[in-house]
């Protein structure tokens, strides 16, 4: 029973790596503009976890502090805005090259943790994260090419690590806020101000609201259930429990993910670089991981 309660949350952060590999492709899917499929995937998440928060945690929101509150605000905001930018990007680069970047938002949370939360990364996590960066890195070279270097291009894989640097902030937060938190009241509350800022970034952009297919209304949701609640409040559920720069690092494996997902989904075949980068993701991801089981430091609950 001792291994298995220890084993959890790895067990979760696998599981919600995988929900979140699956967040690229629906995108892709939809038709909608990527601000409006930001706005309903996280509209959607926020209405299936907020009656949970409410029944079984109402005395949590009346204990949370000022200070937590503002906090989880902030995270919030650089959520919506990690939303807008990846989903956006989307629209300009590969999914490959897309995914790759926003997930370089180790380097960002590793800098975040050591200045603002005092952890302490060991030479051993830093070269896990560098080698799976370069895995990443990998892959995107091997799917895109030198002719990715076109003007649209630039512009989505800037957009792409703008999504990569609010990404980590809203990691960085949830590891400190978590501490304190339970995890329904503080997604409620991040959920709910993401929601906010895409509803009016949406209203800012002239896009309708409302009047799209059906098809369109189930890639939304399929987006709130998997990537939002399995991906996103599992992996705050984690945050309690493992160190953020871990959690980060493992969304490495995002990429490997969503390239597996778009050759059983989209037969698309990827060539041998981005096979062997995907190998070299999975090793920084591992090494990380073993680092911090090796560690064994004692950690808040």
């Amino acid at each position: 029973m001792t291994v298995d309660l220890e084993a959890a949350p790895l067990v979760a952060l696998a599981v919600a790596v995988f929900a979140t590999s699956t967040s690229a492709i629906l995108v892709r899917w939809s038709a909608a503009p990527s601000s409006v499929a930001a706005f309903y995937r996280v509209l959607f998440t926020t209405v299936l976890v907020t009656p949970i928060a409410v029944t079984r945690h109402r005395a949590a929101f009346a204990r949370l502090s000022r200070r937590d509150l503002a906090g989880a605000v902030v995270a919030g905001v650089a959520l919506a805005v990690h939303f807008a930018a990846w989903f956006e990007s989307l629209d300009h680069t590969s999914v490959a090259a897309s995914v790759t970047l926003v997930q370089s938002q180790p380097i960002f949370v590793a800098l975040g943790a050591g200045l603002l939360l005092g952890e302490r990364i060991g030479r051993a996590t830093v070269a896990g994260i560098a080698v799976a960066i370069g895995g990443a890195a990998a892959m995107s070279l091997g799917s895109t090419g030198p002719a990715a270097l076109s003007d649209g291009t630039l512009y989505g894989n800037a957009l792409a690590v703008l999504g990569a640097v609010t990404v980590a902030g809203y990691v960085l937060a949830g590891r400190s806020i978590r501490q304190r938190v339970p995890l329904f009241p503080y997604v409620t509350v991040v959920y709910g101000a993401c929601v906010i800022v895409l509803f009016l970034l949406v209203g800012a952009q002239g896009h309708p609201y409302v009047g799209y297919p059906a098809r369109e209304w189930l890639l939304f949701l399929g987006l709130a259930v998997g990537p939002g609640v399995l991906g996103h409040t599992v992996s705050n559920w984690v945050l309690e429990h493992l160190e953020s720069v871990v959690v980060s690092v493992a969304w490495l494996g995002e990429p490997v993910g969503a390239t597996l997902l778009a050759f059983v989904l989209l037969a698309e075949v990827p060539d041998a670089i981005t096979v062997v980068g995907g190998v070299v993701v999975i090793a920084g991801v591992a090494v990380t991981t073993l680092e911090r089981e090796r560690s064994d430091e004692p950690r808040d609950r």
